[in-house]
């Protein structure tokens, strides 16, 4: 699912940026660049949202980018982070009887190792 929230890039001294969101109370992020600086505020937001979904509460909703203000060294400017719905779904695959009879002895879970060969691929 995709998200969109604005944020208020702050520019340091040092020509990093750092990044705070106004609906999002404790979300801050940083970057060397202001590129790098816009790709960890995704990765903030999309983890921070994660984190309120693992915990079931509601997503705060967005502020229109025109009320959020900005100081003089500041610009307002709107963050895409994408979730990825977490709930469980049950999915039939098959495998050969000797590998279900070595993986019980085994003590595998076939549903974590179906997990992990897939978030490598993917990724």
């Amino acid at each position: 699912m995709e998200h969109v929230y604005p944020a208020v890039f702050c520019a340091n001294s040092d020509g990093s940026y750092t990044v705070t969101f106004p609906d999002l109370p404790g979300c801050v992020s940083e970057g060397k660049t202001l590129a790098n600086a816009v790709s960890m505020a995704q990765s903030a937001v999309s983890q921070w949202l994660g984190y309120l979904l693992d915990k079931k509460q509601t997503l705060p909703a967005a502020s229109n980018l025109k009320s959020v203000m900005a100081a003089e060294n500041e610009f307002v400017s709107l963050v895409r982070a994408e979730t990825k719905d977490r709930r469980a779904v049950k999915r039939t695959v098959s495998i050969p009887a000797w590998m279900d009879t070595q993986a019980n002895a085994a003590g595998l879970s076939l549903s974590r190792i179906l997990q992990d060969a897939l978030t490598e691929k993917l990724q």
